[in-house]
């Protein structure tokens, strides 16, 4: 089973940080090779700009949209093209975002199930979630952001059934706060999981800042095997 891929978000609360150039300054040296943000919270300019310096330090990057019209979704699309992400992440899956990337360098990893509210809730049983996934997959998406923590439900059921019925990268996103929760998307074979908040609130160095933060979870990754993973779940 391969261990997850950590994707930074310099986001809190669903927005991007003001600071977000700055504090990838003073963490691009981790060993951490994804990372992103959101749609909301800085100008263009400043978006192309913090892409421009991911993209120099050997970084993937990813565009998370958590708006959920189609005009939104599509002009999240927009700003990831111009702006030169790698990865479009997020939005209510429309056909036109789709075919609006299909010729553009973007892959597109929307959002399986019924995702609404702000911070995003994702709703459904189990099993509509999957077929919903298993849609997304058929119509030829790159990968998918699976709300697992933001389900109403168990998560962790859902991560394991939603990756055991697809076969393109599921990426856990959104209240990833504790070395469980990794732990257990690790368990479920989840390609990536997204953290932001919790590295501002400080969930794995109390004491610590955004890049303590950070640099614990690329620490535990790399010195955590999976005959270790029992005594977290």
């Amino acid at each position: 089973m391969m261990k997850p891929e950590l994707i930074v978000m310099l986001t809190h609360n669903d927005v991007t940080v003001s600071n977000a150039i700055e504090l990838f300054e003073q963490s691009k040296h981790l060993p951490v090779q994804h990372w992103g943000f959101k749609d909301v919270g800085l100008p263009p300019d400043q978006m192309k700009e913090l892409v421009r310096r991911m993209k120099d330090a050997g970084k993937v990057t990813y565009l998370e949209v958590v708006s959920l019209s189609e005009e939104e979704g599509l002009r999240g699309a927009q700003i990831a093209v111009e702006a030169g992400f790698d990865i479009l992440m997020g939005t209510v899956y429309f056909d036109s975002i789709h075919e609006y990337l299909k010729d553009k360098p973007v892959k597109y990893y929307p959002f399986p199930g019924h995702v609404h509210s702000h911070p995003s809730i994702l709703d459904g049983t189990i099993e509509e979630i999957v077929n919903h996934a298993r849609q997304l997959e058929a119509k030829g998406v790159d990968g998918m952001d699976l709300l697992a923590y933001r389900y109403v439900g168990d998560a962790r059921q859902l991560l394991k059934e939603v990756v055991a019925a697809t076969h393109v990268p599921i990426v856990s996103a959104g209240s990833v706060a504790s070395f469980q929760r990794i732990a257990e998307i690790w368990d479920a074979g989840a390609w990536g999981f997204t953290i932001g908040g919790a590295f501002f609130e400080g969930k794995f160095v109390p004491s610590g800042d955004f890049t303590q933060n950070v640099k614990a979870v690329s620490d535990w990754l790399a010195s955590t095997s999976e005959n270790d993973l029992a005594k977290y779940l």
